[in-house]
């Protein structure tokens, strides 16, 4: 399992370090696409904890899932494939949870589900349970004919980049360090060349697939924390593309069009209940699968994603031979979490307001925003997220079942024992990008 780097916890080492990192030339920094990456601030034997045997992780994925719904029902725009990361967004503001005091803590806890304690060890842990690799690798070979699936590569990256000069408290720091391996990487705010550095991070850990974080910062910011979240896996079973066609797909208004459509029969957990069905499609080697749910004509697939109607499909998911016909699928997604989150009740973080005293006083989230895409193919699934704060201050026998996603459906790709939701979205058009 890779760690990320270590961290610093003591303000006398950040203090220390932040001279001689002036010194560093830049053959000492990791490196971006185009800019060179801050260099992450780190104190030798400070490490990040080992996961606890008994942190909440069943009630941080339950915390959301619930959100993935909440925020499809007020992020998605009407008539438009849409996707998000619930478990991107959720790390990013636990993370900015650790500084938030009063309302602001609140507000937080109850907007994103976040259990009394134990908050930070569930996302060490499901770090720990679900990476495979601290950073990913940009191009990867193509698949060949008759290859085996490859392992997953799944990467969740923390970064806090703050203003040369800016020292946030202590405690912040350290719990940072040893529970989100995120450490400090200073910037100059004031400089355009801080966002090309920010940007140069998003493109590392998303192996290109996000490559600029925000269009511009305000020179007044003096902190951005980010997640990164990309995920790349292989289907147990893959399609084979000599099978795949255009077939006709039917449009929320009723309109059919010809999309490219994978098919295969197979052996996967299948669902048919209160007119819903549902399948389970296994990535290879590692705890992940995705789950497609069709609802009956005429439903919002988005319904599918809240908790209760969620528990009842995958709860009826039972193993079955299946006539699998799935599109293929390629867009993304951009939200602005500012007035998403509000719609949710979540004010306090973004106005003066704010309690963020745990970090720094005065502080307040003035943008965030989250950016996620999707591509879906006969191999598998390659996905990536970044979610961003920015503050100043053999022969097979014939199917029994036949699975058609030939009209808008919902999607969630999960991970491990508690299925952490790491992509949820709907597919209304599939030749939409």
């Amino acid at each position: 399992m890779a760690i990320p780097d270590t961290t610093i916890t003591r303000r006398t080492a950040l203090l220390g370090l932040g001279a001689a990192m002036a010194a560093l030339s830049l053959s000492g920094c990791e490196k971006g696409a185009k800019e060179s990456i801050p260099a992450l601030l780190t104190a030798p034997g400070v490490k990040r904890q080992a996961p606890s045997g008994n942190a909440p992780i069943a009630d941080v994925a339950q915390g959301m899932a619930a959100l993935g719904h909440r925020l499809s029902q007020v992020a998605a725009t009407p008539g438009r494939n849409w996707i998000a990361s619930p478990l991107s967004l959720a790390c990013a503001f636990s993370m900015m949870r650790v500084g938030a005091r009063s309302g602001t803590a609140s507000q937080l806890d109850q907007t994103f589900g976040f259990p009394a304690s134990g908050r930070d060890e569930a996302f060490n842990a499901i770090t720990a349970e679900l990476v495979t690799v601290e950073v990913p690798p940009k191009n990867t070979p193509s698949h060949k004919p008759g290859e085996a699936p490859r392992p997953p590569l799944v990467s969740i990256g923390n970064a806090l980049f703050t203003q040369r000069g800016f020292t946030p408290q202590e405690a912040f720091l350290a719990t940072l360090a040893a529970q989100y391996g995120a450490g400090v990487r200073p910037v100059d705010f004031s400089k355009d060349d801080a966002l090309a550095q920010i940007n140069a991070w998003a493109d590392r850990q998303t192996a290109g697939r996000i490559k600029k974080v925000f269009d511009h910062l305000d020179p007044t910011t003096v902190l951005v924390l980010a997640n990164a979240l990309y995920f790349k896996a292989d289907w147990a079973s893959p399609f084979s593309e000599a099978q795949s066609g255009n077939d006709p797909f039917t449009r929320t208004d009723g309109s059919s069009l010809p999309v490219m459509t994978m098919h295969q029969a197979t052996n996967v957990r299948y669902a048919n209940i209160d007119g819903i069905q549902a399948v389970e499609i296994p990535y290879a080697s590692g705890p992940f699968s995705m789950w497609v749910m069709l609802p009956p004509p005429g439903t919002a697939p988005e319904d599918l994603l809240a908790p209760a109607k969620l528990a009842t499909v995958t709860g009826a998911l039972a193993p079955a031979r299946v006539q699998l016909s799935l599109p293929k699928w390629n867009f993304d997604s951009d939200i602005d979490l500012t007035t998403t989150l509000a719609k949710l009740g979540l004010t306090a973080p973004f106005g003066a307001g704010a309690d963020f005293s745990g970090i720094a006083a005065g502080l307040w989230i003035a943008q965030a925003i989250q950016k996620a895409n999707i591509t879906v193919d006969e191999w598998g699934t390659e996905a990536a997220a970044i979610t961003a704060l920015a503050a100043p201050a053999s022969a097979p026998l014939p199917p029994d079942i036949e699975f058609k996603a030939d009209r808008p459906f919902a999607f969630m790709v999960v991970g491990g024992e508690h299925a952490v939701p790491l992509f949820v979205g709907r597919v209304l058009d599939p030749a939409t990008t």
